[in-house]
C-alpha cells in the first residue's frame, strides 16, 4: 500500500519530437498545468517554428485570415494585414516561445531518427541524431509526443529525368534565396496551395514563366475578406481595445465555422458556392483554353480550398505559358510534356509532402511492430491522436483530425487538451501504459469511412486529404466539423482505452488521506457554498454553458465564399 494520499504525482519524462506549432503549444500547457515533469523537444532545423521555418518560397503565407491564425488565448494586436506571410507567422510563434520560456525544453538540430517500447523498464527509447556533431544519443522517456506534423516531409515529383536537369532545381518547401529569378525563364510545376502562391508572386520579375498542370483546381475568392493592410489606426485601435478586437476575431472565426455544409454533397451551401466559384473563376480566366481545363467538374471542397489572389489572372498574363497535362520525363534543359520539350533556365517543384501519416522514422512498439509497417497501407488512429498496439504514444494531427474541416489551431489547442488528460492520469494513478483499443479504432473508422460518402472529400479527385490518390480512402480529414471535433473530444472515453497499472489498479488511493489534508493552506470545507453554483452534470446543459447558448441572434454565420448567411 503507497504511503502517500491520494492522487500523489510521480516525476515523468516526456519526449516531444518537432518545434513548431503543435510542439510549442505542447510545452505551453505541460508548463502551465503541471509540475512534476522532464520534457524535451528534438527539433531537426536549427530554428523552431516548423512549417513556417522551413518554407519561405515568393508568396509564402497562410490561406485563412492572420486573426484567426492565432492561439486561441494569444491574440496579436498587431498583424500588419488581412492575410498574414509566412515570416511573420514565424515571428508570431517565436516571440510566442520567448514570452514563455518555451525555448527552454528545446534541442535544435536534433532529429529522432527511431524510437523503440522498452518491455523491461517501460515507457520509449529514443534514438537522437545530432546534426551539429553528427552523433547518435540516445534518450527515454515515459510518454511520447509526436509533433512533427503531416505537412514536414517535402518530395521531389517522382519524374524520371529529376536528376539530369542541369540547371538551378528548387523546391518550395526546401527554397533556396541564393537563386536569382530576375530575368529567369522559370518553370513551375504544380498548381496546390505554393504553387497557386509563387506563380503571381515570381511573375513580375521574371522574364517568363511555363507553369506544368496536371489537373484542375478551385481556386476561391480570399475567404471572404479581401487582402489589405490594417492601417495604424486599425492596429492601435487592437491594441487598446481587447473587447475590440475579441469581437473581431469572434467574427472572423465564426464565420470559418459556418463553412462545414460546403463539404456536404449536394447541399444548398455548396450548390450556392460552386455557382459562385465558377462564375468568379471564369471572369478572371480570359482565355477559353484555360477555362476548359483549370475550372474541376468534381465539387468544391474535394481538394483543399485554396484562395488564390492574383493566381488566375497571372496565368493569363502575357509572360506565362500553361502546359495542361503530364510531364513524362525531365531533360538536362527542362520539361517533355506530350513530346514536347520545354527548356527552361530554373526549375521549381511546388509538388508538396509524403502525406503518408507513416512516422519518418521507425516506431518499433511491443512485440517488434512497426508503425510505418502497421500504416503502410491504410493509416488508423484513434481520433486522430494515437494508434493502436502503440503504449504511451500521441501525435498531433493524425490521420483524420480536423485539418480542413475549420480552423486548424484550434484543433491542435484540443488535441493538447486531451493528450495532457491522459498524461495527468498517467501521473496520478500509478498507470504503466495506455493505448486505445484495436476494437475502439476499428469502429471509428468504419464509422468515418461510412460518413465520407456523403462528402466532397468522397469524390473522385486527386487529393492529399486521400494520400494523393483519386478515389482512395479519405485518411486526412475528420468525420464533421471543427466544432464537432471539439465537443467529440472534451471528455476522455476510458472505455475506448486499453488502461494496465503498475499494481494494484486502486494504489492510487494511497494511505487514505486526500491531498487538501496535506496542504494546511488549503480550505478543508470548499465544498459548502452558500447556492449550487457546481457545474452541471449534463452534456447538454454543460454545453450550453460552454458555448454560451443564447447570446446571439440565433443567425448562422456568413458563407465567406458567397457572402450569403448560413
Amino acid at each position: 500500500m503507497s504511503p502517500h494520499p491520494i492522487h500523489t504525482t510521480r516525476q515523468m519524462r516526456i519526449i516531444c519530437i518537432g518545434a513548431g506549432a503543435s510542439g510549442l503549444l505542447f510545452a505551453y500547457k505541460l508548463q502551465r498545468s503541471f509540475e512534476k515533469f522532464s520534457l524535451v523537444i528534438y527539433e531537426k532545423n536549427e530554428e523552431i517554428g516548423g512549417t513556417w521555418y522551413e518554407n519561405r518560397y515568393p508568396g509564402c503565407a497562410c490561406d485563412i485570415p492572420a486573426h484567426t491564425y492565432t492561439w486561441s488565448f494569444e491574440p496579436k494586436p498587431d498583424w500588419s494585414g488581412v492575410y498574414a506571410g509566412g515570416k511573420e507567422i514565424f515571428d508570431y510563434f517565436n516571440n510566442f516561445s520567448n514570452k514563455y520560456g518555451l525555448g527552454q525544453y528545446v534541442k535544435l538540430k536534433h532529429q529522432v531518427s527511431g524510437a523503440q517500447w522498452n518491455p523491461k523498464n517501460g515507457g520509449w527509447d529514443v534514438r537522437i541524431v545530432d546534426l551539429i556533431h553528427g552523433d547518435t544519443v540516445s534518450d527515454h522517456c515515459d510518454i511520447l509526443i509526436n509533433a512533427a506534423g503531416i505537412l514536414n516531409s517535402w518530395r521531389w515529383p517522382a519524374i524520371p529525368g529529376l536528376d539530369t536537369f542541369k540547371n538551378p532545381l528548387l523546391h518550395s518547401a526546401n527554397w533556396d534565396n541564393s537563386v536569382d529569378l530576375a530575368g529567369k525563364h522559370v518553370g513551375l510545376i504544380g498548381n496546390g496551395s505554393s504553387g497557386i502562391q509563387i506563380l503571381p508572386a515570381i511573375r513580375p520579375v521574371v522574364k517568363r514563366i511555363t507553369t506544368f498542370v496536371r489537373g484542375p483546381t478551385w481556386v476561391s475568392p480570399a475567404q471572404g475578406l479581401e487582402g489589405r493592410k490594417y492601417s495604424e489606426e486599425e492596429k492601435l485601435k487592437f491594441a487598446k481595445e481587447s473587447l475590440s478586437l475579441l469581437k473581431y476575431r469572434k467574427d472572423i472565426e465564426t464565420s470559418l465555422n459556418s463553412q462545414f455544409a460546403i463539404f456536404l454533397s449536394g447541399s444548398q451551401t455548396q450548390i450556392d458556392t460552386r455557382n459562385h466559384m465558377v462564375s468568379q473563376m471564369e471572369g478572371k480566366l480570359q482565355i477559353q483554353y484555360l477555362k476548359d481545363r483549370i475550372i474541376p467538374k468534381w465539387s468544391v471542397g474535394c481538394r483543399r480550398l485554396t484562395p488564390g489572389i492574383n493566381y488566375l489572372e497571372s496565368l493569363c498574363a502575357d509572360n506565362v505559358d500553361t502546359i495542361y497535362g503530364e510531364i513524362s520525363e525531365i531533360t538536362s534543359r527542362g520539361c517533355v510534356s506530350e513530346g514536347k520539350e520545354y527548356p527552361v533556365d530554373v526549375l521549381i517543384c511546388a509538388t508538396g509532402f509524403d502525406t503518408s501519416f507513416k512516422p519518418r522514422f521507425p516506431l518499433i512498439g511491443p512485440g517488434g511492430i512497426n508503425l510505418q509497417v502497421e500504416w503502410a497501407k491504410e493509416p488508423a488512429s484513434y481520433m486522430g491522436i494515437a494508434a493502436p498496439k502503440f503504449p504511451n504514444y500521441l501525435m498531433f494531427l493524425g490521420p483524420n483530425s480536423p485539418i480542413g474541416n475549420g480552423p486548424v489551431l484550434t484543433a491542435i489547442e484540443c488535441q493538447a487538451d486531451y493528450m495532457l488528460k491522459m498524461v495527468n492520469r498517467w501521473q496520478t494513478e500509478d498507470i504503466y501504459t495506455f493505448s486505445p483499443k484495436v476494437e475502439a479504432v476499428a469502429d471509428f473508422i468504419a464509422f468515418k469511412d461510412k460518413f465520407m460518402e456523403k462528402t466532397v472529400w468522397h469524390e473522385e479527385c486527386r487529393s492529399w486529404y486521400k494520400n494523393n490518390s483519386v478515389s482512395g480512402k479519405v485518411t486526412a480529414l475528420w468525420p464533421g466539423s471543427t466544432l464537432h471535433y471539439l465537443e467529440a473530444m472534451s471528455d476522455v472515453r476510458a472505455d475506448d482505452w486499453n488502461l494496465d497499472y503498475n499494481t494494484n489498479r486502486f494504489s492510487w488511493l494511497g494511505n487514505g488521506f486526500s491531498q487538501t489534508e496535506v496542504d494546511r493552506t488549503a480550505d478543508w470545507a470548499y465544498y459548502v457554498r452558500e447556492s449550487d453554483d457546481s457545474l452541471f452534470l449534463s452534456t447538454e446543459k454543460k454545453l450550453k454553458v460552454i458555448n454560451k447558448s443564447g447570446s446571439r441572434s440565433g443567425k448562422g454565420g456568413i458563407n465567406l465564399m458567397v457572402k450569403t448567411q448560413v
